[in-house]
């Protein structure tokens, strides 16, 4: 039986309509839910990041309604990634159960609140920015469950209460900044990043399998020896990271979740994807996360500072499967053969540069004979890669995401 999280993900085009599908009615643009968030993600992250980067270089002042670093910290995750998430589970609610989730107007509310409280960070005081961003998780969390159950679909429910979780962190961080809660608002923003983390480490360790095997005739992949404590593993480790004081016994627990996440990865055998770009980009994102474990092992030991780990994590973990797979869920929900162009492969190699220059950033110092920091440089190289890659997103992407698919099927 297939697995209902490849029915978003079709390894082959859909066939074209025989009269039995559904008839596209409505605005193109607000069928599924992928449209209008992958649209506003990929817009929100080809514009953000080069504006931070003016802000911090002080070439523009931006009157934000928080402090500039943890308005790009928060943006980049509750901003950018959450609207992937978003987009990407309304789908997939739709595939798993065969029922309607949001479309037309209350999908257009939706993505027209997500993109007010991105507007209101910028023009407006901040508890009406922190209200407008506090709304859209429990939303899309409720309307996702309402689905599951009334299908009996109980297998995918912890996904919705994983979206309650990152709703309450956000909502932890906002009254942080308030003075209503005594919680440090960069803790919060680490306990973000650990969820999206562990999001990605259950849906990779679904499909990234499937689809190597799928794409390489013959190849049985079983999982490694100890492959069942990886999970539990890395969500200790990540929970240590971001509430334990540091020290031995978090760099020791990230050590251990690292050395687990890469038998995991070498287990799939990515190797044998270098030939398929729309499956390497998705094994080396991935290889991104024992990175950026290790890298936050060795800043738990003051070996390094904690932004290298950060940003492999964030940067090359999370934007590298985004990227990865905001290209493969697109074309299969627009009709089109999973066979990426070569414009999504420059794609694929931007993200790539991005988290490798942002990430060497903070570890510039240790490199022996460099004459004076090229911090700078490396930044903007980064911020450069990162927004061209997705401006080519949108060249490929927006004229597909905002017109019919291409075999006529409704979504």
């Amino acid at each position: 039986m297939k697995h209902p999280v490849l029915n978003i993900l079709p390894s082959s085009p859909p066939s074209p309509s025989n009269g039995t599908a559904p008839q596209a009615h409505g605005w193109p643009v607000l069928r599924l839910g992928f449209r209008p968030f992958y649209l506003g993600a990929a817009a929100f992250a080809a514009l953000a990041v080069p504006l931070w980067v003016a802000i911090v270089l002080g070439h523009v002042s931006v009157p934000l309604a928080l402090p500039p670093l943890l308005w790009h910290a928060h943006e980049m995750l509750f901003g950018f990634a959450a609207a992937v998430i978003v987009g990407f589970l309304l789908t997939a609610g739709k595939a798993w159960t065969g029922l309607a989730t949001p479309r037309g107007p209350v999908l257009g509310a939706l993505a027209l609140l997500w993109l007010a409280a991105r507007v209101a960070a910028v023009v407006a005081p901040y508890p009406v920015y922190a209200t407008l961003d506090v709304l859209l998780l429990p939303l899309v969390a409720g309307l996702l469950a309402a689905v599951l159950l009334r299908a009996g679909n109980r297998r995918n429910l912890p996904l919705a209460g994983i979206l309650l979780l990152l709703a309450l962190v956000n909502a932890s961080f906002h009254l942080a900044l308030l003075g209503l809660a005594d919680v440090p608002a960069l803790a919060a923003l680490h306990a973000g990043l650990a969820l999206i983390v562990l999001i990605e480490c259950v849906m990779a360790g679904r499909v990234l399998p499937a689809f190597t095997m799928s794409a390489t005739p013959g190849l049985k992949l079983t999982p490694p020896r100890l492959d069942a404590a990886t999970l539990p593993a890395t969500a200790l480790a990540l929970a240590a990271w971001v509430f334990a004081p540091a020290g031995a016994v978090p760099a020791a627990l990230l050590g251990v979740a690292a050395v687990l996440q890469l038998r995991r990865l070498w287990g799939w055998q990515p190797l044998v994807t270098r030939s398929r770009p729309i499956l390497w980009i998705l094994h080396a994102a991935y290889g991104w996360i024992p990175v950026g474990l290790t890298l936050l092992a060795l800043a738990q030991l003051g070996i390094i500072g904690m932004s290298a780990g950060i940003h492999a994590l964030a940067v090359g973990a999370t934007g590298g499967l985004i990227i990865g797979m905001v290209t493969r869920t697109a074309r299969g929900h627009t009709g089109r053969p999973l066979k990426v162009s070569k414009a999504e492969v420059a794609a694929y190699a931007l993200v790539m540069a991005a988290a490798l220059l942002r990430t060497l950033v903070p570890l510039v110092p240790l490199v022996p004979f460099v004459a004076s920091s090229p911090s700078v440089p490396l930044i903007i190289a980064a911020a450069v890669a990162w927004s061209s890659a997705f401006v080519l997103y949108l060249w490929v992407f927006a004229p597909w995401l905002t017109r019919t698919r291409l075999d006529g099927k409704d979504g």
